[in-house]
């Protein structure tokens, strides 16, 4: 309806009510008199106010809706006359013949109204079963207070709002404007099975990765039947059986008054757990439009569910909607939009909240570089859900803090052109088609703790322009059966929006060699192992496992893993040219001999620690960083190592 047609609708409507009002009104003032009218004389009445109005008013719509009778319906506005009519208090007392009771009971209405049966006061009789009215505490069931209940109320006066009961469970969520096209095949598909169902709704599960996807579908499939969609959580369904069931019941109201359906969010639900239990629980209860998101389908024996798969926007829609959210900046760009696309993969939701923030940024007319400015914007888009998750390290080192022998340094950039050209080989050049195994990039960086496979790895996030996050695989690995699974798929589907680098570091707390399978965890510890090169193989981003002990690794897992680097212990020239690099520029040093400094034998980690040391020695002291400083510091961080200091290493120092 539009505003004018909404105004007469209400005016209409209010109309309807207060005639309504008036008829019940005057049954009670006949039944006060002892009058012995029929009820054929009030009828009419009730429908001269009805007019031509643009809809049918709300009493009438939910008295079809919940199936009331007229003599249900005549209870419900005794009721609301209550809090409509000033008048109303004084005719209860007068009809009850007592002074003292002056509200609404069950045995006045079955006295005063026509058409009264004693069903209608049964607990799974509509009235009570929807809560459309409320039995206050009195001596019987007859003899107790009736009281409209507030939702109900407003509904009757035209007055739409969300159950004060349901506010923080349930929240709406709106259409988008457009939908992709492969989006928008699925949400006419919904529309479809729902205006089909003749009277039944048959619950819809849309499966998959792309969670703002699925509630963009189905909030416009909903929108295209002309009814409002409200979002849930599994998390805050109750797990108490009374409790659900008292949330259905009231949803269920809620549905019919609000015209809406429910949206149960399964995105952080195992499928095996009990929430899924709890989850099908509710879904059976509830009689009207429900769909269910999850990663992995909820399968429910005892009722029809029609499941659709939402998979990832394919690069061409991604293009589009860069196209359409960037407008005339989109030419600009110099094709960096492909390259986004084939790194980033945001989703609807994620392609418009970068591309405010792209248009945002250029509009304060800094002098950014678009490219630039749109490559951070997606960054920032992806690393929400992984920021949870993991540690993200701002990658500072570049190819000139890196000191490895050249082969090892030949493989990192060989790395790097991987990532770079992917998409070109897998797609364009068609090694995707000819099959999906294998197709992602992993690493395995061994060497002893401080020969610089961090480093590393931070370079090749500062040379990609990427994120990079520290996965701690003895935080990860878990006792627990199915835990392990559970944290790495929960880190990977995280890390695919933004393709980020991903360092799972101390790699020997899940790799070893396949032993005997003497019981089930030594199984199911095959199992995890198994799962993360699963992962790593399909991931698209750049995976990376660190191991101080590449010798135990199994050698089965190793083939699977498409680079080994080996960091090897720097060499004598190694270590001076570490030395040379360590200090910035903007570091003060007098009389340092980096030919002496490399004769200590630790690698570049250690190395790091005694530089860092140093300084502090010498700022505190308001020098520049002089050999003495250094000394006291190697002798701090040999102490730490539980390793001499010898004289072949410091000899000539001081």
């Amino acid at each position: 309806m539009n505003e004018t047609t909404a105004q007469n609708w209400h005016e209409l409507n209010q109309r309807y009510l207060l005639a309504a009002l008036a008829g019940v009104r005057s049954a009670l003032e006949r039944h006060a008199a002892r009058s012995q009218s029929t009820s054929e004389e009030q009828t009419p009445a009730l429908y001269e106010a009805t007019g031509d109005m643009p809809a049918s008013p709300a009493l009438e719509s939910l008295r079809e809706a919940f199936a009331l009778s007229s003599f249900e319906r005549d209870v419900l506005l005794l009721c609301a006359g209550m809090e409509l009519d000033s008048t109303f208090a004084t005719h209860c007392a007068a009809a009850q013949d007592d002074s003292q009771r002056p509200y609404p009971t069950f045995g006045l209405a079955l006295a005063a109204l026509p058409q009264a049966h004693w069903s209608a006061l049964a607990p799974d009789a509509p009235l009570r079963f929807w809560r459309l009215i409320e039995v206050r505490t009195g001596d019987t069931l007859t003899a107790s207070p009736l009281s409209i209940d507030e939702r109900v109320l407003h509904y009757l006066v035209g007055v739409p709002y969300l159950d004060e009961r349901l506010r923080g469970l349930v929240e709406p969520l709106q259409a988008s404007s457009a939908l992709p096209p492969s989006r928008r095949i699925l949400a006419d598909q919904i529309v479809g099975f729902w205006s089909r169902a003749q009277g039944t709704w048959p619950s819809i599960q849309l499966c998959g990765d792309d969670h703002a996807g699925k509630r963009a579908i189905a909030a416009s499939a909903c929108a295209s039947l002309g009814i409002g969609l409200y979002a849930i959580r599994a998390a805050d369904i109750p797990s108490a059986v009374a409790e659900r069931e008292g949330l259905a019941r009231l949803w269920e109201r809620e549905a019919v008054l609000s015209s809406g359906a429910l949206l149960v969010d399964c995105e952080d639900l195992d499928s095996n757990t009990d929430g899924a239990s709890t989850v099908l629980s509710l879904t059976e209860r509830v009689r009207g439009p429900i769909v269910v998101t999850g990663r992995e389908p909820l399968r429910d024996r005892n009722q029809p569910i029609i499941r659709l798969d939402v998979n990832k926007l394919s690069a061409s829609e991604q293009q589009n909607l860069w196209q359409s959210a960037l407008g005339p900046l989109a030419p600009e760009l110099n094709g960096q939009v492909k390259a986004v696309v084939e790194q980033f993969n945001l989703g609807l939701t994620g392609i418009h909240a970068a591309s405010i923030e792209v248009l945002e940024n250029l509009s304060q007319e800094r002098g950014d570089v678009p490219e630039a400015v749109l490559w951070e914007a997606c960054r920032v888009q992806a690393r929400p859900r992984l920021d949870n998750l993991a540690q993200r390290i701002e990658p500072a080192a570049t190819w000139e803090d890196l000191v490895l022998p050249e082969s090892q340094r030949r493989m990192l950039r060989d790395i790097a052109a991987h990532v770079r050209q992917r998409t070109k080989v897998y797609e364009a050049w068609g090694f995707a088609a000819k099959g999906s195994r294998g197709l992602g990039i992993s690493a395995l960086f061994a060497g002893d703790s401080g020969t610089g496979k961090t480093m590393a790895a931070e370079v090749l996030a500062n040379e990609l322009r990427l994120d990079l996050y520290r996965i701690d695989l003895s935080q990860v690995v878990s006792k627990y059966i199915g835990e392990t699974e559970k944290n790495l798929r929960r880190v990977f589907d995280a890390a695919e929006e933004g393709g980020a680098i991903l360092l799972f570091d101390e790699a020997d707390a899940l790799f070893g060699k396949r032993s005997e399978v003497k019981d089930s965890h030594d199984r199911y510890a095959n199992i995890e192992v198994s799962y993360l090169l699963q992962r790593m193989e399909a991931y698209r981003g750049l995976a990376i496992l660190t191991t101080n002990m590449k010798n135990a690794l199994d050698k089965a897992f190793l083939r699977r893993i498409r680079f080994v680097v080996q960091f090897p212990f720097p060499d004598a020239d190694q270590r001076a040219e570490i030395w040379r690099r360590i200090f910035p520029s903007d570091t003060p040093t007098e009389g340092l001999d980096v030919d002496e400094l490399a004769r200590l034998n630790v690698p570049g980690g250690n190395i790091r620690n005694i530089a860092l040391n140093a300084a502090f020695l010498a700022a505190d002291a308001e020098e520049p960083v002089r050999m003495t400083h250094l000394l006291r510091a190697a002798r701090t961080e040999y102490a730490k190592l539980e390793k001499p200091l010898t004289d072949a290493e410091i000899g000539g120092w001081a």
